[in-house]
């Protein structure tokens, strides 16, 4: 069966390329109507879409998803106004529910960390722009993501932005050719502080809006209580690293590895998440952050994705394990070594895509199973990556 996510383009070979109709992703925040903004100018046929996505059932109006409340569907009618371009209204709630929130708690109570927004970008931002450039014969989508696409012996490659600390690649590893072949990421090639003048200077309304932070779909910064109100847990034993039992947990999916905010326990803390053991459902967790237990020297990597061609492997470069995380040095081999507790010669298969052994040059703390694994040439192309797995 054919992966509804999965569009064939080639039949656009023969679009007349001079319409040049984008559809733009706008969700009222000071990128997304810079983008917009931008493309209008530069002379596109420009089409606003807003994405409704799925709330936190409950009377609360603090649930409202972030990214789609009635504010900020407000913001983004104002913005559609000033620019003089159409706003369609996208229902993709149930497609959200399924794909984002349902993985999110799936993968939580399997005790991993999942990356929502990596899972968000792949199967519904960009799922549903695409599926909007068919059905209004348009001929590109864009974004407000800090990221930049070059054409290079006849193929598309993903680069990093002009800012590095927006930098949002991180979250679109899962892109193909046949979709960066369609998008525009028009504000990355900009700093932030760039946008926000722009955006003040074209009279933008929404140039002083907050950056949105935390999970969209969650009104709280950290997912702790959402956790709580969407999941049975289980209560038991935090223990320190020798097995000595000093506290008691709420459940062992509200903690990641490297964790230390929300542990709650007294004496010579802080204390840092080193492991959960399911078995026992016990925390396990130390009071020394140079401890050895927090550090992995190498981790596999599943579902892995080359936006291009795949590198010639093994190959030492630049790996990110966490979206704010500083990039590390790491050898990437094939799963093929009796210390990855497999047969030799063998090479592990999930979906269809390969592990990857990770190996670093220096021991990372707090290596999270579930985490995107995200690997960069000394260019700052986004070369792949995919979910970490041991």
């Amino acid at each position: 069966m054919r992966d509804a996510h999965v569009y064939d383009f080639s039949f656009h070979s023969s679009i007349n390329m001079a319409k040049k109709r984008v559809i733009v992703a706008m969700s009222s925040g000071v990128d997304s109507s810079v983008a917009a903004a931008i493309l209008k100018k530069q002379g596109y046929d420009v089409v606003g879409v807003f994405m409704h996505f799925w709330k936190e059932p409950g009377s609360d109006a603090l649930r409202e998803n972030k990214c789609c409340s009635l504010e900020s569907q407000e913001d983004a009618r104002k913005v559609a106004h000033k620019l003089g371009i159409p706003l369609y209204t996208v229902n993709a709630a149930n497609d959200f529910k399924r794909d984002v929130v349902d993985y999110f708690l799936s993968e939580t109570k399997a005790g991993r960390t999942p990356n929502p927004c990596v899972t968000c970008n792949e199967k519904i931002k960009f799922n549903f722009l695409f599926k909007k450039m068919l059905e209004m014969d348009a001929d590109l989508v864009a974004t407000g993501h800090y990221a930049d696409v070059k054409m290079i012996d006849g193929k598309y490659h993903l680069y990093t932005s002009t800012d590095e600390e927006k930098d949002q690649t991180y979250f679109l590893y899962n892109l193909r050719q046949e979709h960066l072949g369609r998008i525009i990421f028009p504000v990355g090639k900009y700093k932030k502080p760039q946008i926000r003048k722009m955006a003040k200077e074209m009279e933008i309304p929404v140039f002083d809006k907050d950056d949105s932070q935390g999970l969209c779909f969650t009104p709280e910064k950290y997912p702790t209580e959402f956790i709580k109100r969407n999941m049975q847990l289980e209560g038991g034993d935090i223990v320190d690293t020798s097995g000595k039992k000093i506290g008691k947990h709420e459940g062992l999916q509200l903690y990641t590895i490297g964790q230390r905010r929300g542990i709650n326990i007294g004496g010579t803390g802080p204390y840092y998440v080193v492991g959960r053991n399911f078995e026992k459902n016990e925390l396990v967790v130390t009071n020394d952050e140079k401890d050895g237990a927090i550090f992995r020297t190498e981790m596999e990597v599943e579902n892995v994705n080359w936006l291009a061609d795949e590198p010639q492997l093994p190959l030492e470069t630049n790996v990110k394990i966490r979206y704010r995380h500083s990039l590390v040095r790491g050898i990437i081999h094939p799963v093929k070594s009796r210390k990855a507790g497999i047969s030799q010669g063998e090479i592990i298969s999930r979906g269809k895509k390969k592990v990857y052994m990770v190996e670093f040059k220096e021991p990372q703390k707090a290596v999270t199973p579930g985490q995107s694994a995200v690997f960069y040439s000394d260019e700052g192309e986004v070369m792949g990556g995919g979910m970490i797995r041991n």
